[in-house]
């Protein structure tokens, strides 16, 4: 017998180690699928049903009530604040990273990923601590008329903090997987910085810019627990929608409480559909970084 023949066994075992029958594969998807449907769209399915129990009219006049249009346009402005501000500075610091060299950056991609490694409640209290009342920059801003916890301006800190590594997580590893051969070419050609990250950076990094840009958005919408701790839960003017849910819930009233859930679940869907098409789109260029 040759020696190939008789390595050849040998050769199909991997393959065969590896591979699954069609009951183990049938397992694994069924416990995925049961999973999803118990954990995900049975809750999801719940706040839609209960929303319109009791009919569309009762729907829509849910938020015909002052104090729920007020957390829904809070909840916007916050969003609309929030989302540049995460987008601009995520896109500076992923592109000092990633196409720079200096001291302290290992320092800086630690403090990125610090708000995914804290309660959103620390993150809340790390503020109040600042400017609250009793907090270290507290009485000099009371004397000086500036309200920033219990009011919009701690909001919108405490969520930027909360959401703002979204944005620089996508763009970091795309940019470093990148390089910066593009960025040196045009410089030796003649083009100044600027022009360089507007023509150059920048189009190669905007579709995975946009994907963290929902992923920020999504989670600025539905931020509780940070928002919870600097808001004071003033009605109808410190509350944003996930508040006003848990206020509207604990009186009882649960027709409101659902359909300002279902709004925020919609938004959400929205996001997730707009997330998932940018996935199919420009699927090699968000993976490529991934990898990296």
């Amino acid at each position: 017998m040759a020696m190939s023949d008789r390595l050849l066994p040998l050769a199909h075992t991997p393959a065969r180690a590896t591979s699954e029958t069609p009951l183990t594969r049938l397992l694994l998807i069924g416990t995925a699928i049961l999973f999803l449907v118990a954990i995900l769209f049975l809750p999801l399915i719940t706040v839609f049903a209960e929303a319109f129990r009791k009919g569309v009219e009762v729907f829509v006049a849910s938020f015909a009530e002052p104090d729920t249009q007020a957390a829904i346009r809070l909840t916007l402005l916050v969003a609309a604040i929030a989302v540049p501000v995460n987008a601009i500075v995520g896109l500076a610091a992923s592109w000092a990273i990633a196409k720079f060299t200096f001291r302290g950056k290992n320092l800086l991609l630690t403090l990125i990923d610090l708000p995914f490694s804290i309660s959103p409640v620390i993150s809340g209290l790390v503020y109040v601590l600042l400017f609250g009342a009793h907090g270290w920059l507290g009485p000099w801003l009371t004397a000086n008329g500036i309200e920033i916890i219990f009011a919009v301006p701690g909001i919108v800190l405490a969520t930027i903090l909360v959401t703002f590594p979204f944005v620089a997580r996508e763009l970091i590893p795309l940019m470093q997987a990148q390089g910066t051969a593009e960025e040196e070419a045009a410089l030796t050609l003649g083009a100044s910085g600027w022009y360089t990250f507007f023509h150059v950076t920048l189009p190669n990094v905007k579709w995975a810019l946009l994907y963290g840009v929902l992923l920020c958005n999504a989670r600025a919408m539905g931020e509780f627990g940070a928002v919870s701790v600097v808001s004071g839960h003033i009605r109808g003017l410190t509350n944003t929608m996930p508040l006003q849910v848990e206020i509207l819930y604990n009186e009882y009233n649960f027709t409101a409480a659902f359909a300002v859930a279902s709004l925020l679940a919609g938004l959400a869907l929205l996001t997730l559909i707009a997330k998932s098409l940018l996935e199919w789109r420009f699927a090699g260029e968000l993976a490529a970084g991934r990898r990296h």
